[in-house]
């Protein structure tokens, strides 16, 4: 059964675009102080980390980087007249971003790990919502039937109607993605 299109038009327009709803101006306060309370919950660690990868992460960091080894090279090459070459075979260099490189890859998996496990539960959310979602429309689909056999209307009956009507066990469709 399809909406008429002069009909979904008139829905559509029952809102501006400025308006949200209130049910969905609701759920995006709530979404806030979610967000809010997962990060008053982060540890000391994990907000240091994430603090220096949103830096390290940042076109300023490469500037800065890129600046300061250029000149490390140019006054290791002798190029720069008053600057006397303190690391002429670039080991300092080398140590220094070897150290920081595995300082930064470090800070970068803990805020990768957090962000993770936030996306983990976030899926599994969206998969309870989702289950909650199928049960529902099935009910009404069905209900949708015997209201429409009770007032003598007309049914489409095809297959798409039935499937739609059809419970599905949640764990046999998981069972069969394992498969």
């Amino acid at each position: 059964m399809t909406i008429p299109d002069d009909r979904a038009d008139r829905i559509t327009q029952q809102t501006s675009p400025e308006e949200l709803g209130p049910v969905l101006d609701r759920n995006i306060r709530h979404l806030k102080r979610r967000r809010k309370a997962e990060a008053a919950r982060a540890s000391t660690e994990e907000v240091i980390a994430r603090r220096i990868t949103a830096v390290a992460g940042s076109m300023a960091f490469v500037y800065v980087h890129l600046a300061a080894v250029v000149a490390w090279v140019l006054v290791n090459l002798g190029l720069v007249p008053f600057a006397p070459a303190f690391d002429p075979t670039f080991v300092i260099l080398a140590t220094a971003a070897s150290v920081e490189a595995i300082f930064l890859s470090t800070f970068v998996l803990i805020s990768q790990n957090r962000d993770a496990a936030m996306a983990e539960r976030r899926a599994e959310l969206d998969l309870h919502i989702n289950l909650l979602s199928e049960r529902e429309i099935t009910t009404l689909v069905g209900l949708m039937r015997e209201i429409a056999k009770k007032l003598d209307v007309p049914v489409d009956e095809d297959r798409e109607l039935d499937d739609a009507e059809r419970k599905i066990a949640p764990e046999k469709v998981l069972d069969r993605l394992d498969a």
